[in-house]
């Protein structure tokens, strides 16, 4: 979690190639189908609005010949790229009846979304589902007509009325979803709604809700991490900048012991909260990065794009494991679903640069370890309170002096309802930097990953309040579906908490006593005689 949401739109991609080494297989398709999208026209009122609201269809498929050489039918599949249609199970009317309240959010947060275009083509939308019902009822007045005696030539009549009447339905359902899809990309810009207590602005006017400990005083000259890990043979940015480019480094000797140390401490500290451990793929559909809320492209996007294909490098494990349970219904009795799980991210940090972003920060590769919590609608703010409890407990007992934010409407991203940022004191930079956050979501994920539970009437929000008879409590009626809500936290970036595990002495790192038990026989990390492997 973390990473900044950006709208729909743009055309640069940050791309990976990844080649594969060929293999034979006698059951080869000799076939491919690739993604021809071409445009077609929306059943609309006027020009201007074919024109403003001119739809591609994303799915024509193209047979590639067998005579096409192979590197001709590589050179096509690299430049197109199968991007599945998915749909968010987004509250239109709710969004409509409540136009103004959404106008001032979407002004609130900065977002470019156009409200005006989603509703405008949501009512469209509804007219034309009107239409192609009352089509279709007039197809089965006829069709029962057919049904009794009738003279030869009513009978041609009708046939030819029922032909005509489904040539209308075929091709008013084929506008109807070319608009629908028109009317999801549009709706997907929009960002959720905001907690009533987030401050209104930029991120200088975020909220201070806790300030823990002091800056530590130090009797001699302070060296960032960059230059102790250097002169302690702990990291290696030199040789990483060679075999993979900027932002990239080695970990080495008892670095790479710390990074260990560090994430069985995490999970372990988590898991005693009640939270499940996993580990996560790390490579995931793109469709599975935009329903967690982030634009895996677009021109300034944090996330690799495997090229030529639809998948991406997780920029955090929250897309993961939100996606563990994606187009599913939970029971109620296994509710709240708490899990931790570790991953390596990968991110372009696009537009990152100068010193605040030497050494170990802002790095395009690193490992963290996150909590993410599926929970019934009424449990959604004591969760994200319980998540950031753990985080300040985790980095209390490092010693770190740090501070908890509330942060401001144009810092939440897309997803947030609430975000919560703790950003710790940074000796070697002299300033704060942010180590951690905790976002409350609501049901803005679920809704897009289709995650939803069957609560019992005793759970529901609004039967629960109803003075339901004892023996409908103790039922095993179930109330209707509803989307769960979703809430996530970063328990530990593991090279930036690298830093923050360790006392940092002029010429040697002290580990701290609570993550020694996972280092035997470690407690301090000095210079030596002899640098490399």
């Amino acid at each position: 979690m973390g990473f900044s949401s950006h709208t729909l739109g743009g055309s640069a991609l940050q791309t990976l190639k990844i080649a594969a080494f060929p293999s034979y297989s006698p059951f080869k398709p000799s076939l491919r189908l690739l993604s021809s999208p071409q445009t077609l026209i929306p059943y609309l009122h006027s020009h201007r609005q074919r024109i403003r609201y001119g739809l591609r269809f994303p799915f024509v498929a193209r047979a590639l010949s067998v005579s096409v050489s192979a590197s001709e039918a590589q050179s096509r599949e690299a430049e197109k790229v199968l991007k599945p249609q998915w749909r968010a199970a987004i509250d239109f009317k709710w969004i409509r009846d409540n136009r103004d309240a959404v106008v001032m959010n979407i002004k609130n947060r900065k977002s470019s979304a156009d409200l005006e275009v989603v509703i405008e083509l949501y009512e469209r939308m509804c007219s034309l589902q009107k239409e192609v019902e009352r089509l279709r009822g007039e197809r089965n007045v006829v069709a029962n007509k057919m049904k009794g005696k009738l003279e030869p030539s009513e009978r041609l009549q009708l046939i030819d009325e029922g032909k005509r009447l489904k040539d209308a339905v075929v091709n008013l359902e084929e506008d109807l979803v070319q608009l629908t899809d028109k009317l999801q990309q549009e709706a997907q810009c929009i960002p959720n709604m905001t907690h009533p207590d987030v401050p209104i602005g930029g991120e200088d006017c975020s909220a201070l809700r806790r300030m823990v400990g002091t800056p530590p005083e130090f009797g001699f000259a302070i060296k960032d991490h960059l230059q102790l890990g250097k002169e302690l043979d702990l990291l290696d940015f030199d040789a990483a900048a060679e075999v993979s480019g900027s932002k990239f480094y080695y970990l080495k000797n008892e670095a790479v012991l710390l990074e260990m140390a560090l994430t069985n401490w995490a999970i372990s500290e988590v898991m005693r909260k009640g939270f499940t451990p996993l580990t996560t793929p790390e490579i995931v559909r793109s469709s599975v990065v935009e329903k967690c809320g982030f634009q895996p492209r677009g021109t300034n996007t944090q996330v690799y794009s495997i090229e030529g294909s639809d998948q991406c490098l997780i920029g955090t494990a929250e897309i993961p494991v939100g996606g563990i349970h994606m187009d599913s219904i939970l029971p109620d009795s296994v509710l709240p679903l708490k899990y931790v799980a570790y991953s390596h991210c990968f991110r372009t940090e696009a537009g990152a640069a100068g010193s605040a972003t030497r050494g170990l920060y802002r790095v395009h590769q690193f490992s963290k370890v996150e909590m993410f919590i599926l929970c019934r609608p009424e449990d959604s703010n004591s969760h994200l309170e319980e998540l950031i409890q753990i985080e300040e407990d985790l980095f209390s007992s490092l010693g770190l002096h740090f501070k908890t934010l509330d942060m401001a409407s144009e810092d939440l991203g897309a997803p947030a309802y609430r975000k919560f940022d703790i950003e710790a004191w940074m000796p070697g930079l002299g300033r704060y930097g942010e180590i951690s956050s905790a976002s409350n979501c609501r049901d803005y994920q679920s809704r897009r990953l289709g995650i939803r539970y069957r609560p019992l009437l005793s759970h529901h929000p609004i039967l629960r309040r109803e003075r339901l008879t004892l023996v409908q409590r103790n039922s095993k009626k179930m109330a209707p579906l509803s989307f769960l809500r979703s809430a996530n936290a970063i328990a530990c970036v593991v090279e930036g908490f690298c830093v923050g595990a360790a006392t940092q002495g002029n010429k040697s790192i002290t580990i701290r006593e609570i993550i020694r038990r996972f280092i035997p026989g470690l407690s301090i990390m000095i210079r030596k005689s002899v640098f490399g492997f």
